[in-house]
């Protein structure tokens, strides 16, 4: 009898490896490497001499119907998914503990029941009554939705295979286990091989199948990398535990556009979607202030107005601190880098605070002009007018770069009564009317026209 052979697969990114090593070469991570059986070994080193059937195939230009959809009737969730749930497809939803991620799916599944689908909801960490009293509590009771616990693969499949349910969630994939994998739930092996089974049977049997990750210290889906792209979409279910704000941003979507969000509200009663998240960002914003800028992003399709806030404040300590929340920390200090070489604006001794209002987080380049001038603010001590937007990327070499769709920007600060917008000299602007727009070509210009010599 051939000696099984033994594979080393690391656990942050799945890849395997001949031997074990401190190190992963895939993805740099230290001490991530673990041994682990193959899941099969086969007699032989190729597929032998016996052939398959030939695959069927089809040209470029064939002509198919889009993907059918349903909606749950949550305009956010619905937003999120590319405009509804389709059948057969396999969800990924990650998010910290305690974020909501349960409550929002409860909250989905009872209202893609209620539009007459049949859902099931498969709980492998909590009991069958945990899940009812929070139904209880979100006063979900009445709910024409199947409930089980269950972790063991086997039985779960049995029962999706008889009930044959329109949708179908399992909280959480880390707690499943299948009994031809000798490891623990939440192993490499496990949460890939449960992962595919459970794709596997969305797609041959048109469930749409939503399962719950469990995140890292880092944020990141924990598990093998591998499990992200087997599924169709991944969710991230994001917001701080001060704040009452949850978005629910796409990163993957097969099925529609990613970075995507949707924004809920936690209250006593759940999660309530938000349909303007911009009057919602902006809602406590009082008088202006300095150190306090708005900017004009856009997340996903959506067109959404946040507030950037900055302190400047001396610093006693050798090496100044430099805090930020809710925005690269790396674009921040590229940043104050081209204000001090290109504008002489030093920063060195000034302790830098900045922040995105309402728990949001900011990823766009579009965003660098309104960081600069929320930063030039709270050093000079003025403040912008309260009606004023920005939005533009500065280059290295202190030139702003134009940005895409201005014009749903500015409509959407127009809608919320802003008048003035300050943008990059060679962004495309029509029809936009009644609003004053200030083109600015470089970061120097921009300086000397809104705060002086600096």
């Amino acid at each position: 009898m051939a000696k099984p052979i033994t594979a080393f697969t690391c656990t942050a990114c799945g890849a395997s490896h001949r031997k074990w090593a401190g190190r992963c070469e895939a993805c740099g991570a230290w001490n991530t490497i673990i041994e682990e059986a193959p899941l099969s070994q086969g007699p032989g080193r190729g597929l032998g001499t016996l052939k398959g059937k030939p695959v069927p195939l089809s040209g470029l230009a064939t002509q198919e119907a889009p993907p059918p959809r349903v909606q749950s009737g949550i305009a956010e969730l619905d937003r999120v998914l590319g405009g509804g749930l389709v059948p057969g497809s396999a969800i990924l939803v990650g998010g910290d503990p305690g974020i909501g991620k349960s409550t929002l799916l409860l909250q989905a599944a009872a209202a893609f029941a209620r539009t007459g689908q049949q859902a099931i909801y498969i709980s492998g960490e909590e009991a069958s009554a945990q899940v009812r009293m929070r139904a209880q509590r979100l006063g979900l009771g009445d709910a024409p939705v199947r409930l089980g616990a269950e972790t063991a693969l086997r039985d779960i499949l049995t029962t999706l295979d008889a009930e044959r349910p329109d949708v179908a969630i399992i909280d959480s994939i880390q707690t499943l286990w299948s009994d031809q994998i000798e490891a623990a739930p939440g192993s490499v092996s496990q949460v890939r091989t449960t992962a595919h089974e459970l794709v596997t049977f969305a797609k041959r049997r048109g469930t749409a199948v939503i399962l719950v990750g469990h995140v890292t210290k880092e944020g990141q889906i924990a598990g093998p990398r591998v499990v992200e792209h087997m599924v169709d979409t991944v969710l991230y279910f994001e917001g701080e535990r001060g704040h009452q704000f949850r978005i629910l941003r796409a990163h993957k979507n097969r099925f529609g556009p990613a970075d995507e969000i949707g924004v809920f509200e936690m209250t006593g009663g759940g999660l309530s979607e938000v349909a303007n998240p911009s009057a919602l960002f902006l809602s406590e914003r009082g008088e202006p202030s300095p150190g306090s800028t708005v900017f004009a992003g856009i997340e996903g399709t959506r067109p959404v107005l946040t507030e950037v806030q900055a302190l400047v404040a001396p610093s006693t300590l050798a090496s100044p601190r430099r805090t930020v929340v809710g925005l690269d920390s790396g674009r921040i200090s590229t940043i104050l880098a081209v204000l001090e070489a290109r504008c002489a604006i030093p920063f060195a001794g000034l302790d830098v605070f900045l922040n995105v209002a309402g728990g949001m987080r900011v990823n766009e380049p579009a965003a660098d002009l309104a960081i600069a001038a929320a930063l030039l603010s709270a050093r000079e001590d003025s403040a912008l007018p309260a009606d004023t937007v920005l939005f533009g990327e500065i280059s290295l070499s202190g030139a702003l770069r134009p940005v895409s769709q201005a014009e749903n920007r500015l409509k959407e600060a127009q809608k919320l009564g802003f008048s003035r917008a300050i943008l990059p000299a060679a962004t495309k602007v029509e029809g936009v009317a009644g609003m004053r727009i200030d083109r600015i070509s470089d970061l120097t210009g921009f300086v000397g026209e809104t705060f002086g010599a600096g």
